[in-house]
């Protein structure tokens, strides 16, 4: 994928063939209602390297007034562009093709938020939302651009790594599983299982439709307690090094795949979907957002229940939620009707209001109901856990009286106004 991708890039011609697909870009964006997680970090490191790869970029880096990251003091007449994604963080790299004239490299870490992606584009025709601009060398000009629609994405200077995230559960798979097993005492564990796996400090990677996917697999109730799924794991491995001491490498990845256990799943889940995504960048694989949506097993598939953890995201299962469940919640499931249209039409997550519902409510067509995906954006989950001092209580209040409908008013309006033409009575002020 990145060679066929640098090659064509390196060649010149076909500008628009190694562009992001249409459909990969709508499905990057979050078109399956999902904060971008490992695997989209993943694909977006592969994707740039690619593309990439054979361009030479010159100029200042160009900045949107209203995005969430500093000016980047980097100036170079020639430079490139690489990238490597750890969990949910992405480090692009620009160094100049001529260190002994240039400044130093420079490096940026991006976090993607909600809605965070980067795209290749002529620089004439910049998407909407682009707040970080790299423009190419060539005539006329490319710009490698950070969209991100939502504007809960963001960059830093530098080349560290935000010091509370543990190792990536992809690419650091050792040490994230040693990480979490070494910790169980943490108060972090006290926590439903679901709620623990949103932790990037001993979870770097995992979201919302990655920690259904795996609790789903395993059969766990969301709201198991954590060090109790966890610790389980601890002595399975004692018993298997009793049983077996000998076992080679081979027979240990053969016996995991077998029999996964959860932090095993952490790895080899994410790891389906960077596979899978792979071909997003191939033009010729175009139906791609439709094969993720039925790789998809639990994940707003009908038939499966969902609640609200105490962070406000919302959890899908099977079965029962588990010991440590939020009372005062009922199970909603998805019907499949709706399924069906998510699948059809992506962007149907957002309500519609017609023009007859904004007549007879004014105000509530004013101010938008809030969604699953804002809320979820709003409690974006820090290293340690969700921001502090967000939370919001919903006003109660009266409701307002029933105003009629608006043709019985004209219809009321049209008799008055022919009652007073006729002699038999003014016209009241309505």
């Amino acid at each position: 994928m990145g060679a066929r991708a640098a090659h064509g890039a390196a060649n010149g011609g076909g500008r628009a063939q190694w562009e992001l697909p249409v459909a990969a870009r709508s499905w990057l964006r979050g078109a399956v209602a999902a904060m971008p997680e490992c695997p989209e970090l993943h694909l977006a490191g592969c994707f740039i390297n690619g593309v990439c790869g054979g361009l030479v970029f010159a100029g200042g880096v160009e900045r949107s007034a209203v995005g969430r990251g500093p000016e980047v003091p980097f100036r170079s007449e020639a430079y490139r562009i690489s990238a490597l994604a750890r969990g949910k963080e992405l480090r692009l790299t620009l160094s100049a093709l001529d260190p002994a004239a240039a400044p130093p490299p420079q490096d940026l870490v991006f976090r993607f938020g909600m809605s965070g992606s980067f795209r290749l584009c002529p620089a004439a025709e910049l998407p909407r939302h682009a707040h970080l601009r790299f423009l190419t060398r060539e005539s006329p000009p490319r710009a490698l651009c950070f969209v991100d629609a939502r504007r809960f994405g963001s960059w830093r200077l530098g080349d560290a790594w935000q010091q509370e995230r543990g190792p990536c559960v992809v690419s650091e798979y050792q040490a994230f599983r040693e990480n979490v097993l070494r910790n169980l005492d943490d108060k972090a564990f006290d926590k439903p299982i679901c709620e623990a796996l949103l932790n990037q400090k001993y979870f770097n990677g995992i979201g919302n439709y990655l920690r259904a996917e795996i609790l789903y697999r395993l059969k766990i109730p969301p709201f198991e307690k954590a060090r109790t799924v966890l610790e389980a794991l601890k002595d399975q491995k004692q018993e298997r090094r009793k049983k077996d001491p000998s076992l080679t490498l081979s027979k240990k990845v053969k016996l995991m795949r077998k029999n996964p256990d959860l932090l095993e799943l952490c790895h080899t889940v994410p790891m389906e979907v960077i596979t899978a995504e792979k071909h997003l960048l191939d033009p010729e694989h175009s139906d791609n957002y439709a094969t993720f949506k039925n790789w998809l097993q639990c994940y707003l598939v009908p038939g499966m229940s969902s609640l609200r953890d105490r962070n406000g995201r919302t959890i899908w299962f099977q079965g029962e939620p588990g010991p440590m469940a939020p009372t005062g919640q009922k199970h909603q499931k998805m019907p499949r009707k709706k399924r069906a249209q998510l699948k059809a039409d992506p962007e149907a997550l957002t309500p519609k209001v017609t023009s007859r519902a904004l007549k007879r409510r004014p105000r509530a067509a004013a101010t938008p109901q809030k969604s699953d995906e804002k809320e979820e954006g709003e409690e974006e989950e820090e290293a340690d856990g969700p921001r502090k001092g967000r939370a919001r209580r919903r006003r109660r209040g009266t409701p307002a009286p029933a105003l009629p409908e608006p043709e019985v008013l004209l219809k009321t309006r049209s008799r008055l106004r022919m009652s007073a033409r006729r002699g038999r009575g003014a016209v009241p002020v309505m």
